[in-house]
């Protein structure tokens, strides 16, 4: 979009660079979460990665087409001053096509391509998750709350 406006390359610039990268970083992980939680229920990667998009095309969209009609007026440079921060608001709007483009287009693609190659393994480290690798079938021998009286103690004697 610089390019296109013949913008300069400015700290303004950069600052729209970064608030567009924040923008598109916050999409892709909405996008690879719900892509994942798919994935873990058995869908196959290509279906979670579809479903992942499908899932959250609404959202990524709303918050894209919100960023660019707010920075609208200010890549347009009207009004005094206008023209110093033009090159923020033209960043960000360049920035967050392509990169919306990009998260609803080409992370999928990458994301089961990726996901093709490993086994679905559950991020939780909570032992009664029965998502976890950490998943322990039976009842563990501390996980009767102790309330003092020798409770747990007797029912560690009993397990074993």
């Amino acid at each position: 979009m610089l390019w296109l406006t013949r913008t300069t390359l400015n700290i303004q610039s950069f600052m729209g660079a970064i608030m567009a990268i924040g923008v598109a970083v916050a999409n892709a992980i909405l996008l690879v979460t719900f892509a994942e939680r798919s994935r873990i229920e058995g869908r196959e990667p290509w279906e979670a990665a579809i479903e992942g998009a499908r899932s959250r095309l609404r959202p990524i969209l709303m918050t894209s087409f919100a960023m660019l009609a707010g920075m609208m007026p200010m890549a347009l440079g009207l009004g005094e001053g206008g023209e110093q921060s033009a090159p923020l608001g033209r960043a960000v709007i360049g920035g967050l096509l392509g990169a919306t483009c990009a998260t609803l287009i080409i992370l999928p693609a990458i994301l089961a391509t990726l996901q093709s190659r490993h086994a679905p393994v559950s991020a939780s480290l909570d032992p009664d998750d029965p998502h976890s690798r950490y998943f322990e079938p039976e009842p563990r021998l501390g996980s009767v709350a102790d309330r003092g009286d020798g409770h747990a103690v007797l029912h560690a004697r009993a397990a074993e």
